[in-house]
């Protein structure tokens, strides 16, 4: 082994890059979780969400079609309605609630114009989803009762169309009509992709009939006070749901009911099945890395002719020289596992370094079972690919071999 350094060198170091990789999967898969659940749950862990869904009129189905397939199909749900919304307020165990419209129009103000979200809401959605407000403030149930041309404009869209003047007060254009900025939020951030800086909320109503002309919502919001019987709340949405939307089975539902414990669970498979994806693909930098094993412990074997013949001579068995050459595979891969568990740590570290001076919530974290995996995919490795010169060199006949050299 020490006569062919390099090879060696260089096999350690293909099966320490595939082991790094495991560890900076796991540990990324980590990182993107925490952020996520943070940004989820800095719109409040008391929340019970229901949303459109296409009903399956298909027998033999769960009858369940979810929305982005539904967006994805051209599909549009426009059952749920704000009667929905005030029936399901009226709830014992509910405090509030707030429905959601998004449309993308053009706003205008002085010679500043750009296309940008509206986002349709009620007076409720500051107070659940814990909006603050920098300057003037949110809309009221008159504004949005009234159909007022009010807005309030997300914190990047304060700075766009008004750059550091003052925004409140001030008469913004959409679709023609004149709005009056009453209000700008304190930056929010991103949340899976959605930046609500960017945003400008107006008044449900307001947005339904005088921008849009529908009289549907994409979603809903409520928020709960005792989360000891949020899953009688639930079937008790789903009941109200059913009566208003005449609905007899079940598996006929056009709405979707979810807690905030349901998004996480979802959130959690959805990044195992990404970590599952992308281990698939590093474990073909661990086959080559194998592959590298091979070829090292065949040219080893090939160089240790004499001294197998001269160990088979003096009474070496089969299973004796198995086991030697074994041992020296897995040690390559084990020497490399360690190195690229090191490497992995440190990267790892490096990233939730770089994403925390970004801003982002990311939590420095390396499961146990990514070394555990790490660690048994090489010492696997190192059985796998060893396992063929170690049998050549059991195999072979030490008069032979002793008269090769």
């Amino acid at each position: 082994m020490v006569s062919n350094k390099v090879r060696t060198l260089l096999t350690v170091l293909g099966i320490a890059i595939g082991i790094s990789s495991v560890i900076i999967v796991y540990s990324a898969g980590e990182g993107i979780l925490g952020l996520l659940v943070n940004q989820l749950q800095s719109f409040g862990t008391n929340i019970i969400e229901t949303e459109v869904k296409v009903p399956t009129a298909k027998k033999g189905t769960s009858g369940e079609t979810d929305s982005a397939m539904a967006i994805a199909s051209g599909v549009q749900v426009t059952s749920l309605t704000l009667k929905d919304l005030e029936d399901v307020k009226k709830l014992s165990n509910i405090s509030g609630g707030y429905g959601a419209v998004l449309s993308q129009e053009k706003v205008s103000y002085g010679n500043e114009s750009r296309k940008t979200f509206i986002f349709g809401t009620n007076a409720d959605y500051a107070q659940i989803d814990k909006m603050e407000i920098a300057q003037g403030t949110f809309f009221s149930d008159e504004d949005d009762q009234g159909l007022s041309q009010v807005v309030v404009l997300g914190s990047k869209m304060k700075d766009k169309l008004f750059g550091d003047s003052e925004a409140i007060g001030k008469y913004i254009t959409l679709r023609k009509s004149k709005f009056k900025v009453i209000g700008v939020a304190k930056s929010k951030g991103a949340v899976m992709g959605m930046d609500f800086d960017d945003y400008i909320y107006v008044p449900i109503r307001t947005l339904q009939k005088k921008i849009m002309g529908i009289d549907y919502l994409m979603y809903m919001v409520h928020e709960f006070k005792d989360v000891s019987v949020v899953a009688d709340t639930g079937e008790e949405i789903k009941y109200i749901m059913r009566r208003n939307h005449d609905i007899t089975d079940p598996a006929k539902d056009d709405f979707r009911v979810s807690t905030m414990e349901d998004m996480m669970k979802m959130l959690d498979m959805v990044t195992n099945v990404i970590t599952w994806l992308l281990l698939a693909i590093v474990v073909i930098s661990l086959i080559v890395g194998g592959v590298g094993i091979l070829n090292v412990m065949y040219v080893i074997v090939s160089e240790r002719t004499a001294e197998i013949g001269l160990r088979k001579a003096v009474g070496a068995n089969y299973s004796s020289i198995m086991t030697q050459f074994l041992v020296e595979a897995v040690l390559i891969t084990m020497v490399g596992a360690v190195l690229g568990i090191i490497v992995g740590v440190l990267v790892s570290w490096l990233i939730s370094v770089g994403a925390t001076a970004a801003g982002f919530h990311w939590i420095f974290s390396v499961p146990l079972k990514a070394f555990a995996v790490s660690l048994i995919f090489a010492f696997a490795c190192g059985i796998f690919f060893g396992v063929y010169p170690a049998k050549r060199a059991a195999n072979m006949d030490p008069i032979e071999a002793l008269r090769k050299e």
